[in-house]
């Protein structure tokens, strides 16, 4: 055995936080694991990245440590031999998808902002002319890319429509899902997952009120009743949509007006899971409730 490498305990003789954490670690590992069997991703691939993303972790943590024993330490706290901890710090950090562009922006705003909202949601532009219209929504985004070349781009990525006849442009999606994009979509996963799961794990590591991080759990639902909960649940990404990102582009200008530095970044999301419920034992009848909130 490695001197290097600590011993590890019998399943039996876990501590409970730890076995609380493997079982946490089942729940968090089965959908990566499925993603990386339904697309041929190599468990030996996906090891590399673990251990690339446990020396990381662990560096971190050493912040101000004496550098020339950090190699020993990270091998400590990982559980990886010094020399495995050496060729990995040797390694060029593998480069993540980039999902802010200038096409995801103006889709955002076309959502959100009041002016170019109707009473049905986004409303259908002119292609060209005074706001609201499609170029001016565009050059509210950027004038480093030309309108046209946005809406070509929307037009790709089926999330708007032209209608040549009456030169007007309409939204033809609720969300910035580009399905033919394999790139841009492992993006928002590692994006919109990662940040939600450091939220998690930030709040459980220190006081627990470091990020809002919440969720609501319902059962006992009909399959009618969920395809009306996905309704309730669209309408109202819709509608914090439409109040927090003109407050967001508010608070952008007054930091700028101050000269504050801008120097923070702010990720919210919203997201929804079913399934059907386990089989449990029969209990005895209890009053109604409602749905709980976890944490």
């Amino acid at each position: 055995m490695d001197p290097n490498t600590p011993t590890r305990p019998e399943a039996g003789e876990l501590p409970g936080e730890l076995h609380s954490l493997l079982q946490a670690l089942d729940s968090l590992l089965l959908p990566l694991a499925q993603l990386c069997v339904g697309k041929g991703v190599p468990i030996q691939a996906a090891e590399e990245r673990l251990r690339r993303a446990f020396v990381e972790a662990a560096r971190r943590s050493s912040e101000g440590a004496n550098p020339q024993r950090l190699t020993s330490r990270i091998s400590t706290l990982t559980g990886l031999t010094r020399r495995e901890v050496a060729r990995i710090q040797t390694l060029n950090e593998p480069a993540r998808p980039t999902t802010r562009s200038a096409v995801s922006e103006l889709f955002t705003h076309w959502l959100s902002l009041p002016d170019y909202q109707g009473a049905n949601g986004p409303m259908a532009l002119p292609r060209v002319g005074p706001a609201p219209s499609f170029e001016t929504l565009a050059q509210s985004v950027t004038r480093d890319v030309h309108a046209r070349s946005l809406l070509e781009a929307l037009i790709r990525l089926k999330l708007a429509e032209w209608d040549e006849e009456r030169d007007t442009v309409r939204l033809a999606a609720e969300a910035f899902v580009p399905r033919d994009q394999w790139t841009h979509m492992m993006g928002f996963l590692g994006d919109n997952v990662g940040d939600h799961l450091r939220a998690a794990v930030t709040n459980v590591l220190g006081q627990g009120t470091e990020h809002f991080e919440q969720a609501l759990y319902a059962d006992e639902l009909s399959t009618q009743s969920m395809q009306q909960a996905r309704q309730i649940i669209s309408a109202q990404w819709r509608s914090l949509m439409t109040e927090v990102v003109p407050e967001l582009e508010a608070l952008m200008k007054a930091d700028a007006a101050a000269g504050r530095p801008q120097d923070q970044a702010l990720r919210l999301g919203l997201y929804s899971w079913t399934q059907p419920m386990p089989l449990t034992p029969e209990l005895p009848e209890t009053p109604d409730t409602a749905p709980t909130e976890d944490r």
